[in-house]
């Protein structure tokens, strides 16, 4: 396609995209860390969400406490979104199995950049408003905390200072630059690839 339209579709589809996948990514991860079910944010992410993954929940059971209708439905969006946006661009269309790892390597991404931000904003509002009682700050501190206890079995607190968020920061560091990185490589993600790809 290409020219104004195209770009103008790419515009559309890349910002609805980039908030359908962190509405579907927040949802699984919300349940996966057991978060506030009746917290006003995670009722918006439902709400959001539900027209599309209610129908297919009741066909795609759940595995070991992990919502599989939520992860194919990332995919698949992941995927279409970017063979549209390719195609708005004017490029030629990948392979249906390239479109589909490049879309599984952006939820990873996205996946780490949720992590990153999330850890961000809990450092900045620890020093800030330690005490809020924020709805959106009490599902960051219920999502962070699974990953934030692991890490403290690690590196405990040392004199009542949790060096935990450093190292989850060196750590989405790593696989980020190492994982990511080395699949993009493999799987020919260029930067200009990269541009259609949500999450990357």
């Amino acid at each position: 396609m290409g020219g104004a339209i195209g770009q103008v579709i790419v515009l559309v589809v890349n910002t609805v995209g980039h908030l359908f996948m962190l509405a579907l990514l927040l949802r699984f991860l919300l349940q996966v860390t057991k978060a506030d079910f009746y917290n006003p944010v995670s009722q918006s992410l439902v709400k959001m969400t539900a027209p599309i993954l209610n129908p297919l929940r009741r066909v795609i059971p759940s595995w070991h406490g992990f919502d599989i209708a939520t992860l194919l439905v990332a995919l698949v969006f992941g995927t279409l979104a970017s063979a549209l946006m390719i195609f708005a661009a004017g490029y030629v269309i990948p392979g249906i199995g390239t479109l589909i790892s490049w879309a599984f390597l952006g939820m990873v991404s996205y996946v780490l950049k949720i992590y990153f931000w999330g850890l961000l904003i809990s450092v900045i509002a620890s020093w800030v408003s330690p005490f809020s009682a924020n709805p959106a700050m009490m599902l960051v501190h219920q999502l962070l905390e699974p990953v934030q206890s692991l890490f403290r079995k690690v590196i405990p607190p040392m004199g009542g200072l949790d060096l935990s968020p450093i190292f989850i920061f060196l750590a989405i560091q790593i696989v980020e630059s190492i994982v990511v990185g080395t699949l993009r490589q493999g799987l020919g993600l260029g930067a200009q690839a990269a541009m259609f790809v949500i999450g990357v």
